[in-house]
Protein backbone atom coordinates (compact mmCIF):
# COMPACT_ATOMS: atom_id res chain seq x y z
CA UNK A 1 0.00 0.00 0.00
CA UNK A 2 1.21 3.47 -1.00
CA UNK A 3 2.17 6.37 1.88
CA UNK A 4 -1.77 8.21 1.75
CA UNK A 5 -0.22 11.92 2.67
CA UNK A 6 -3.70 12.89 2.10
CA UNK A 7 -5.44 10.69 4.43
CA UNK A 8 -2.72 11.87 7.19
CA UNK A 9 -3.18 15.20 6.78
CA UNK A 10 -6.65 14.62 7.27
CA UNK A 11 -6.23 12.32 10.02
CA UNK A 12 -4.51 15.04 12.08
CA UNK A 13 -6.99 17.65 11.09
CA UNK A 14 -9.33 15.59 12.78
CA UNK A 15 -7.01 14.82 15.76
CA UNK A 16 -5.97 19.20 16.51
CA UNK A 17 -10.33 19.68 15.77
CA UNK A 18 -10.85 16.62 18.62
CA UNK A 19 -8.73 18.03 21.09
CA UNK A 20 -10.98 21.28 20.63
CA UNK A 21 -7.82 23.26 18.60
CA UNK A 22 -9.02 25.85 15.91
CA UNK A 23 -7.01 23.62 13.01
CA UNK A 24 -7.30 27.37 10.82
CA UNK A 25 -5.41 29.39 13.29
CA UNK A 26 -1.95 30.35 11.86
CA UNK A 27 0.02 28.39 13.95
CA UNK A 28 -1.56 25.12 12.93
CA UNK A 29 -2.77 25.67 9.64
CA UNK A 30 0.29 23.61 7.49
CA UNK A 31 0.70 21.09 10.83
CA UNK A 32 -1.51 18.31 9.43
CA UNK A 33 0.80 18.92 6.27
CA UNK A 34 4.19 18.91 8.49
CA UNK A 35 3.07 15.78 10.19
CA UNK A 36 2.33 14.07 7.13
CA UNK A 37 5.80 14.89 5.49
CA UNK A 38 7.17 13.56 9.08
CA UNK A 39 4.97 10.55 8.90
CA UNK A 40 6.74 9.60 5.75
CA UNK A 41 10.05 9.67 6.77
CA UNK A 42 9.39 8.07 10.14
CA UNK A 43 7.81 5.26 8.72
CA UNK A 44 9.53 5.07 5.15
CA UNK A 45 10.66 1.22 6.27
CA UNK A 46 7.17 0.06 6.49
CA UNK A 47 6.76 -2.72 3.67
CA UNK A 48 10.61 -2.20 3.02
CA UNK A 49 12.71 -5.72 2.78
CA UNK A 50 15.68 -4.75 5.23
CA UNK A 51 18.11 -7.76 3.84
CA UNK A 52 17.90 -5.71 0.11
CA UNK A 53 20.91 -3.67 1.68
CA UNK A 54 22.78 -7.30 2.02
CA UNK A 55 22.42 -8.15 -1.80
CA UNK A 56 25.99 -6.60 -2.40
CA UNK A 57 27.86 -8.49 0.19
CA UNK A 58 30.68 -10.17 -1.58
CA UNK A 59 32.13 -14.16 -0.74
CA UNK A 60 35.37 -14.35 1.39
CA UNK A 61 37.76 -17.33 1.50
CA UNK A 62 37.67 -18.52 4.63
CA UNK A 63 41.33 -16.81 6.02
CA UNK A 64 40.01 -12.95 5.03
CA UNK A 65 37.01 -13.43 6.85
CA UNK A 66 37.92 -12.42 10.07
CA UNK A 67 36.42 -13.49 13.44
CA UNK A 68 33.83 -11.07 14.24
CA UNK A 69 32.92 -7.75 12.99
CA UNK A 70 31.32 -4.80 15.66
CA UNK A 71 29.41 -1.79 14.67
CA UNK A 72 28.95 0.24 18.08
CA UNK A 73 27.52 3.18 18.54
CA UNK A 74 24.92 3.54 15.55
CA UNK A 75 22.19 6.58 16.25
CA UNK A 76 18.54 5.20 15.62
CA UNK A 77 14.73 7.16 15.38
CA UNK A 78 11.53 4.71 15.46
CA UNK A 79 7.96 5.25 16.69
CA UNK A 80 6.07 3.00 19.56
CA UNK A 81 3.62 1.73 17.74
CA UNK A 82 1.57 1.87 21.33
CA UNK A 83 1.40 5.69 21.46
CA UNK A 84 2.81 6.66 18.27
CA UNK A 85 5.65 8.30 20.36
CA UNK A 86 9.03 8.45 19.58
CA UNK A 87 12.27 6.29 21.08
CA UNK A 88 15.55 7.25 20.30
CA UNK A 89 18.19 4.99 20.88
CA UNK A 90 21.93 3.64 19.76
CA UNK A 91 22.41 0.25 17.76
CA UNK A 92 25.68 -2.31 18.49
CA UNK A 93 25.75 -4.80 15.61
CA UNK A 94 27.99 -7.53 15.69
CA UNK A 95 28.41 -10.43 12.83
CA UNK A 96 30.36 -13.83 12.57
CA UNK A 97 30.98 -13.79 9.08
CA UNK A 98 30.22 -17.14 7.38
CA UNK A 99 30.94 -16.62 3.39
CA UNK A 100 29.90 -13.46 3.02
CA UNK A 101 30.59 -9.74 4.18
CA UNK A 102 28.84 -6.52 3.63
CA UNK A 103 29.97 -2.99 3.62
CA UNK A 104 29.59 -1.54 6.77
CA UNK A 105 26.95 1.18 5.73
CA UNK A 106 24.53 -1.82 4.59
CA UNK A 107 24.44 -2.51 8.74
CA UNK A 108 23.37 0.70 8.98
CA UNK A 109 20.84 0.99 6.41
CA UNK A 110 19.66 -2.50 7.35
CA UNK A 111 18.91 -0.63 11.61
CA UNK A 112 17.83 2.39 9.91
CA UNK A 113 15.28 0.84 7.73
CA UNK A 114 13.44 -1.73 10.58
CA UNK A 115 13.22 1.20 12.86
CA UNK A 116 11.68 3.36 10.28
CA UNK A 117 8.16 1.54 10.82
CA UNK A 118 5.70 1.56 13.77
CA UNK A 119 7.98 -0.86 16.73
CA UNK A 120 8.53 -2.38 19.55
CA UNK A 121 12.15 -1.89 20.69
CA UNK A 122 12.28 -5.59 21.20
CA UNK A 123 10.94 -6.80 18.01
CA UNK A 124 13.37 -4.70 16.31
CA UNK A 125 16.02 -6.16 17.37
CA UNK A 126 15.39 -9.48 17.03
CA UNK A 127 14.12 -8.44 13.19
CA UNK A 128 17.63 -6.95 13.28
CA UNK A 129 19.55 -9.94 14.20
CA UNK A 130 17.51 -11.89 12.01
CA UNK A 131 17.69 -9.48 8.83
CA UNK A 132 21.42 -9.93 9.44
CA UNK A 133 21.88 -14.08 10.26
CA UNK A 134 19.31 -14.64 6.70
CA UNK A 135 21.45 -12.03 4.56
CA UNK A 136 24.61 -12.67 5.24
CA UNK A 137 24.59 -16.46 6.17
CA UNK A 138 26.38 -15.17 9.12
CA UNK A 139 27.66 -17.87 11.81
CA UNK A 140 26.94 -15.47 14.63
CA UNK A 141 24.58 -12.07 15.14
CA UNK A 142 24.53 -9.88 18.16
CA UNK A 143 22.09 -7.00 18.51
CA UNK A 144 22.02 -4.24 21.58
CA UNK A 145 19.80 -1.76 21.24
CA UNK A 146 19.85 0.57 24.41
CA UNK A 147 16.67 3.79 23.62
CA UNK A 148 14.86 5.71 25.79
CA UNK A 149 11.06 5.77 25.12
CA UNK A 150 8.82 8.90 24.46
CA UNK A 151 5.75 6.65 26.20
CA UNK A 152 8.44 6.19 29.14
CA UNK A 153 9.45 9.87 29.41
CA UNK A 154 6.69 12.26 28.46
CA UNK A 155 3.76 10.61 29.85
CA UNK A 156 2.63 7.94 32.61
CA UNK A 157 5.50 7.01 34.85
CA UNK A 158 7.76 10.18 33.33
CA UNK A 159 10.74 8.40 33.83
CA UNK A 160 13.34 10.93 32.16
CA UNK A 161 16.59 9.09 33.00
CA UNK A 162 15.48 5.62 32.11
CA UNK A 163 16.79 3.48 29.24
CA UNK A 164 16.07 0.20 27.85
CA UNK A 165 18.35 -2.20 26.81
CA UNK A 166 17.17 -5.47 24.36
CA UNK A 167 19.19 -8.09 23.22
CA UNK A 168 19.19 -11.10 20.38
CA UNK A 169 21.36 -13.41 19.35
CA UNK A 170 21.81 -15.91 16.68
CA UNK A 171 24.17 -18.43 15.98
CA UNK A 172 27.59 -18.79 17.76
CA UNK A 173 27.09 -15.73 19.09
CA UNK A 174 24.02 -17.06 21.63
CA UNK A 175 26.67 -18.86 23.14
CA UNK A 176 27.09 -17.09 26.60
CA UNK A 177 30.70 -16.93 26.65
CA UNK A 178 30.84 -15.13 23.22
CA UNK A 179 28.25 -12.85 23.43
CA UNK A 180 30.09 -11.90 27.01
CA UNK A 181 32.91 -10.92 25.71
CA UNK A 182 31.40 -8.70 22.37
CA UNK A 183 28.97 -7.23 24.94
CA UNK A 184 32.47 -6.02 26.57
CA UNK A 185 33.88 -4.73 23.13
CA UNK A 186 30.57 -2.48 23.29
CA UNK A 187 31.06 -1.45 25.86
CA UNK A 188 34.40 -0.96 25.63
CA UNK A 189 34.16 2.57 23.70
Amino acid sequence: MAFDSLGIETAVAGILSAIGEDTGRPGLADTPKRVAQAYAEFFSGVGVDPRMHLAEAVDVEPGQRGELVLLRGLDFRSVCEHHLLPFLGTAHVAYVPGDRIVGLGSLARVVETLASRPQLQERLTEEIADAISDGLGAAGVLVVLDAVHGCVTTRGPRQVNSSTVTMASRGTLADPAQRAEVTTLIGAA
